[in-house]
């Protein structure tokens, strides 16, 4: 079996545009469809170098299906770079609830091909948690809930308007993420003290609430199986390594590395090369931790987390999260909240809950995370992420092909799984006409002041 943390020196170096070496030779591809990739290649003895940027959703996402896609006969290294290491900025403190529908029940862009991916993932770093050397001493009790909370969503009608609107909408959902319209008694017996305005909510019974930093690291796990796997059946050497240590540019991998995947989120603007060259807004957000005392009636085992102008993320029977606060143009990537901080999040967050969910009152405050998304610019289609080659975005020559998978904002946790799979697919195939145009238009978008870090 290979190590996972070694490198051997390589024998040789994989340019991504051409080979002049009469021993070395890789056919270019087009893939024939979204979810495979084929190619010819004679690289038995050398290796194709990945530097991915950030441990995210995007970042995990994308080494995974490298990992998986890369042909048997392809000798691949993969270096993770991530200051904070797996789920360590927004990614891994977000509110984590995953359905495939806009605020008024309309099915996203793609959403049916997001949903379905991220299911695949899901499934993958829930049969990683349950490994044999992961997650010792957990019972088996708690595994169901380790990653998910498989309780359903709530989105209760706030006006008329809204609810005229998202009846409509319920008419087109996915077999696979139904909604369902129901009266207050029917919600009732859901979550005993819900209060619906409008006397009507929308419940989503296979959408899902996710411990976002346990997954990405069960997702982790699951990439580092993959490895062991891969190279104990192919011929090829399949290698993976993280390095907990920040980037200051992408010069620093010029030389070293084949494709640099860039997967930093807010942070990417922070790279000279891309400083003021990307349609990104920051935006910071506060989730605030609440705890309920153990003598008193705690949330329903099985009932459903909240979404409204608050959103409500059950952990527990006496845990939950609360969030989010909206701090457009932040620059403060810090998971730390101050106190004055924390008590403005909680001023604006409890009344809106308190209005769906009067229980919550009783609920005391214990904490707040932050993190600081990366908004991409809203087109006709919705908010939909920026992939695709940036070379040419860079500016100069280089001997690698860089690419930009970033501007998740607030759907990371839907999108990242289809995209991460698209993006594996241009780099191994080095074709970016793989990527949909809809997800490479923001390279005709001249940024603004507005957009910069």
């Amino acid at each position: 079996m290979k190590n996972l943390n070694v490198w051997p020196n390589p024998s040789g170096r994989i340019s991504p545009c051409r080979s002049t070496s009469p021993t070395l030779s890789l056919v270019r591809f087009v893939p024939p469809s979204p979810s495979s990739v084929r190619c010819h290649s004679s690289l038995t003895h050398h290796t194709f170098r990945c530097a991915v940027l950030g441990a995210g959703f995007a970042g995990l996402s994308v080494v995974w299906h490298l990992l998986k896609q890369s042909p048997k006969e392809l000798n691949l290294r993969v270096d993770i770079y991530d200051e904070v290491g797996i789920g360590g900025g927004a990614s891994g403190i977000s509110g984590g609830l995953l359905h495939p529908y806009s605020p008024k029940v309309k099915l996203l862009w793609e959403g049916a091909q997001c949903w379905k991916e991220s299911m695949e993932l899901l499934r993958v770093a829930e049969e990683a948690s349950v490994s044999k050397d992961y997650r010792t001493g957990e019972s088996a009790d708690n595994m169901e809930a380790f990653i998910a909370h498989k309780r359903g969503i709530l989105r209760p009608a706030t006006d008329m308007k809204n609810m005229i609107k998202l009846n409509d909408n319920v008419k087109t959902c996915l077999p696979s993420c139904r909604v369902q319209t129901l009266n207050n008694g029917e919600a009732q017996s859901l979550l005993p003290g819900v209060y619906l305005p409008f006397n009507t909510a929308f419940y989503m019974p296979e959408a899902l609430n996710i411990n976002s930093g346990h997954y990405l690291q069960a997702l982790f796990r699951g990439c580092e199986i993959l490895v062991k796997e891969s190279s104990s059946l192919d011929s090829s050497q399949k290698q993976l390594k993280l390095h907990i240590r920040s980037v200051d540019r992408l010069s620093e991998f010029e030389g070293e590395y084949d494709a640099v995947i860039v997967c930093l989120g807010a942070k990417v603007n922070m790279l000279p090369e891309l400083s003021g060259r990307l349609p990104l807004r920051t935006c910071r957000g506060v989730i605030a931790q609440l705890e309920l005392h153990e003598d008193m009636k705690g949330y329903p085992e099985r009932a459903p987390s909240i979404l409204s102008d608050a959103w409500i993320a059950v952990q527990g029977s006496h845990s939950l999260n609360l969030g989010s606060t909206w701090e457009w143009k932040s620059v403060n990537s810090s998971p730390n909240v101050s106190s004055d901080e924390a008590a403005k999040a909680l001023d604006e967050l409890l009344p809106k809950a308190s209005t769906i969910y009067p229980g919550i009152k009783d609920w005391v405050f214990t904490g707040a995370r932050a993190g600081l998304r990366a908004m991409p610019p809203l087109t006709t289609l919705g908010s939909l992420p920026l992939l695709g080659c940036i070379n040419d975005v860079i500016g100069i020559n280089q001997t690698c092909k860089y690419w930009l998978f970033g501007g998740l904002g607030s759907r990371g946790l839907l999108y990242h799984a289809w995209l991460g799979n698209l993006m594996a697919q241009a780099v191994l195939s080095f074709n970016e006409e793989v990527i949909p145009s809809e997800l490479r238009s923001w390279k005709a978008i001249e940024p603004k002041c507005s957009f910069l870090l």
